[in-house]
């Protein structure tokens, strides 16, 4: 059965997605051989991305987080274009993303889960006020409320703790999907590359240019890149 006539046929579609969905629109993802973790810095990346990193040597991380995760001039793709298109026919219900970069949003999906947060949001750790990311592009150094609090993105960091809610929204999707599609992700990073043990539908597909853990179980694995192939349906 083909990723069209799967589609066709369901009513209760949801998708899983990771950094590959991005890569189409410029984004660098994290674990292929350009992505982020094979750049040098004076640490690694994971390291920068973490929670004690934050806390200890912020002026370092806000330099690397203004040149790396805050992204300028970024289009969505076709796949981000597609996922909207399904949404608005009635067909796809969630859009579950591991990305922080606002795309799916951009590209006019209403219901996105962000698992990761976003660095379209940024709260003062004092006061709590928002601000966008323009704020952050434009500050110097560490950025700072009007109250002298420090603005941190709201991304979760490595050491930090997932969204409870927006987990449990997301397991409940998946468990109440008749399709899943995951791709764009490796399906190493847990805990969300364990939400597909929650699926218990009829199709699951699996869109990602390398082969991940799941394909075993999936009933349709394309190893092609998710802007070509959810450009080429017809919704």
């Amino acid at each position: 059965m083909t990723l069209q006539e799967i589609i066709n046929g369901s009513d209760y579609i949801v998708f899983f997605g990771g950094a590959g969905v991005s890569t189409e629109s410029g984004i660098p993802d994290f674990r292929s051989v350009d992505g982020l973790y094979n750049q040098k810095y004076d640490y690694p990346p994971e390291t920068i991305l973490s929670h004690t990193f934050f806390m200890e040597k912020t002026e370092e991380f806000y330099k690397f987080y203004r040149d790396k995760l805050i992204v300028k001039n970024v289009q969505p793709n076709k796949a981000h274009l597609a996922l909207a298109r399904l949404e608005e026919a009635g067909k796809l219900k969630a859009v579950i993303t591991q990305n922080i970069d606002g795309l799916h949003q951009t590209a006019g999906s209403k219901n996105v889960l962000e698992l990761h947060g976003s660095t379209m949001r940024n709260y003062c750790m004092d006061c709590g006020k928002f601000y966008g990311a323009d704020f952050i592009e434009k500050s110097a150094g560490v950025p700072r409320c009007e109250c002298g609090g420090i603005v941190k993105p709201d991304v979760v960091l490595y050491e930090e703790m997932l969204d409870d809610s927006v987990i449990s929204k997301s397991v409940k999707f998946i468990s109440e999907a008749e399709v899943l599609i995951i791709g764009g992700t490796s399906l190493n990073v847990y805990p969300a590359a364990g939400f597909i043990n929650y699926f218990k539908g009829k199709y699951l597909v699996i869109i990602n240019k390398a082969s991940t853990p799941a394909d075993v179980r999936a009933d349709l694995v394309i190893n092609e890149p998710i802007g070509e192939v959810m450009g080429n349906l017809k919704i």
